[in-house]
């Protein structure tokens, strides 16, 4: 393609993640949102509306048939991302794809496979790496400002924050898993991301489903979802905790509910390294927040560092158009698809009952 012609923009799924998709593209210059797709048809014309968008449509489908896409986010139910992305990579398009990846690895290896095979771009969005305080911890363990980091603790927990009962996310054919799925892969991304990518040797996990069988721990997230039949169904955990040993020697703990008898939510990454140690609150009463503590010249100090920039889910698309256009063939899919094996692995761990080896 030139660099001079607007990418053509899809957005299938129409959510609140479909609309902070719909947002990135409309504000780039080099783009053209020209499609959305969703079965809520109100939403679809009041969107189509605010967008300008000339094409839409109520399957994807015939999207991919008459858009002439060169681009497309999906923001749907976990269960259709590997059928969509892969209807689209087969169809010449680059994919721009919600976390989490897919609801089992053997999905998402499916959609890195057709990513390769297309040769075209797949990329997950893992939005929280842009917010402030994570970019800011990312740039003091690149600058080994805490030296050798050794030990993490990373999660995203909610006094009661299940997602609507009945919807797609509490059904284990349509979400996959519960709020280690969810929300937990967001916190096991940005471990991972800002200790530089190591690799995950084994899992220990438990699940623990206490509050949603009972019809507890309801909030208002997930607002909005289509319901899928019984409303008491909940076939998911609500907590998710595991250890997690690094290929490193480092070890990271991971926790992710819906549901908890905590103080408050919160989305937080803990980091403890041979020169100093630092936390951050990426969401909750108190974020964005940063702290270091270490030692100057050998005396205790807590330290405040100065924030870099907050973005979000535009920096995602951005970044992702970015991509398209350099021609890179780096990104396949393989971020997302190495913490949807950890995930996976989870699961599997709480099942068993015992350690896993990736």
């Amino acid at each position: 393609m030139s660099a001079n012609t607007p990418l053509r923009a899809g957005v299938v799924g129409l959510g609140w993640a479909g609309q902070q998709h719909m947002a990135g593209y409309h504000d780039l210059p080099d783009v053209e949102l020209v499609a959305l797709a969703g079965m809520e048809e109100h939403l679809l014309s009041e969107l189509g509306e605010r967008y300008s968008v000339p094409g839409r449509y109520t399957s994807l489908e015939a999207m991919l048939a008459e858009a002439n896409l060169d681009v497309l986010s999906i923001a749907t139910p976990t269960a259709l991302h590997a059928p969509m992305a892969i209807a689209a990579l087969g169809a010449g398009v680059h994919v721009l794809c919600e976390k989490p990846m897919a609801p089992t690895a053997a999905d998402a290896e499916r959609m890195a496979e057709a990513a390769q095979a297309a040769d075209r771009a797949l990329e997950i969005t893992f939005n929280k790496r842009h917010r402030a305080p994570a970019r800011t911890l990312h740039r003091l363990v690149t600058d080994g400002v805490l030296g050798r980091v050794y030990y993490a603790k990373a999660g995203w927990v909610r006094r009661k924050g299940i997602p609507g009962l009945g919807t797609w996310f509490t059904r284990k054919d349509s979400a996959g898993g519960g709020p280690m799925m969810d929300i937990g892969i967001h916190a096991l991304d940005l471990a991972l991301h800002v200790l530089g990518e190591p690799g995950v040797r084994t899992v220990s996990a438990s699940t623990y489903a206490e509050f949603g069988p009972r019809g507890l721990g309801g909030g208002s997230y997930g607002v909005g979802a289509r319901t899928a039949g019984d409303a008491t169904v909940y076939e998911v955990e609500d907590l998710g905790t595991a250890l997690l040993r690094l290929d490193n020697d480092a070890t990271l703990m991971l926790e992710a509910s819906w549901a908890q008898f905590v103080d408050h939510d919160r989305f937080y990454l803990e980091l403890f390294g041979t020169e100093g140690g630092a936390r951050i609150e990426v969401e909750g009463p108190d974020a964005p927040q940063i702290h270091v503590t270490t030692d100057v010249d050998g005396i205790p100090a807590n330290l405040v560092p100065d924030m870099l920039p907050d973005a979000g889910h535009e920096a995602n698309v951005a970044d992702f158009v970015e991509l398209v256009r350099s021609g890179s063939d780096a990104a396949r899919g393989q971020v997302g698809l190495l913490r949807t094996h950890v995930i996976d692995a989870c699961y599997s761990s709480a099942e068993q009952g015992c350690e896993v080896t990736l």
